[in-house]
């Protein structure tokens, strides 16, 4: 299939392949920790100026990481029958144009990064803005080499909400801050932010191992190390729900972590639970029929109540 000529319409190709959409299932839990971090003498004006960088960093480096994992993986897709109409896989986009737009991506991020300097007068986004764009980039080799590849997702994605906190206030993570002026952190801030990106991290790696499903031949024909692929669906699906039910303990955690939680983030705790057992019952119900509706709705759904709530319980 030839490449459009125009550059619009190459962009859109490009996004619509990396399913920019799917930002929903991390957006949220970037704007729950800038909440949580926020400290009581930021003015609610300047935090919602900031809240902007948040946003534009977390979908760029979306993106950054989606257009690597395409590159990257051009040649496998092109292998495997549900992959190989993928832009880079069919030819549709040139590998250059790829680059170009990954790197773009990738510099874009960098500036938004630097608005926390000028707004915050916090250097640390951008001191890490390099080393988080290689982390989450190299979840695209890790199914090459370990069945682990999973839970290294998980950690790409974790890193959502720990980068956001650190950009409002790095003190929340243990970081150096100059801002002297600042209210002390929340008690139990620290504690809420790394159990919310353990939460992330085994949620990812279960509903990744799902996706997987949906490839175990393919996997096994060209060596890669998914879980299914090398234990079998049966012994995948049972860590799959192991990692669900240790990602609901974590939340339950997170939410007994912060005393400024209230009613309305238990809420969303037993909501992302039940949701949690939904999607592996309706898997254990319809097999891969049920893939779809357990993948992508379960999973935004869980994404949007716990984010939403707890925006809100914490607003409130």
């Amino acid at each position: 299939m030839p490449a459009p000529a125009a550059l619009p319409a190459r962009l859109a190709l490009a996004l619509a392949d990396i399913k920019l959409s799917h930002s929903v299932f991390a957006l949220p839990f970037a704007l729950l920790a800038a909440f949580a971090a926020r400290p009581e003498s930021m003015p609610w004006s300047l935090f919602a100026l900031v809240l902007v960088p948040v946003i534009c960093c977390m979908v760029l480096a979306r993106t950054w990481a989606m257009l690597v994992n395409r590159l990257v993986d051009r040649s496998l897709d092109a292998s495997n029958p549900r992959t190989q109409r993928r832009a880079f896989a069919a030819g549709s986009l040139s590998p250059g144009f790829g680059w170009s737009l990954a790197l773009g991506c990738a510099a874009a991020f960098l500036v938004a990064c630097s608005g926390f300097w000028f707004l915050l007068a916090n250097p640390w986004p951008l001191y890490l803005g390099i080393p988080v764009l290689g982390w989450i980039a190299l979840y695209s080799l890790t199914k090459r080499f370990t069945w682990a590849c999973h839970l290294f997702l998980g950690t790409a994605l974790a890193v959502s909400p720990l980068a956001a906190a650190i950009s409002i206030d790095p003190r929340t993570l243990g970081l150096s801050s100059h801002a002297d002026a600042l209210a002390p952190i929340a008690p139990g801030v620290t504690a809420f932010l790394l159990c919310l990106a353990a939460m992330v991290t085994l949620w990812v790696a279960g509903f990744d191992i799902i996706y997987a499903l949906q490839d175990v031949d393919v996997d096994q024909r060209l060596g890669l190390f998914s879980l299914p692929s090398r234990l079998g669906v049966s012994a995948a699906l049972w860590t799959s729900r192991a990692l669900h039910a240790g990602a609901a303990a974590m939340l339950v955690l997170a939410w007994r972590s912060d005393a400024r939680l209230g009613l309305l983030f238990g809420i969303a705790a037993a909501i992302a639970a039940a949701l949690l057992v939904g999607e592996h019952v309706i898997l254990a119900k319809r097999g891969k029929a049920g893939l779809s509706a357990a993948f992508f709705t379960f999973n935004g759904v869980v994404s949007l109540v716990v984010g939403t709530l707890g925006i809100t319980d914490l607003a409130l």
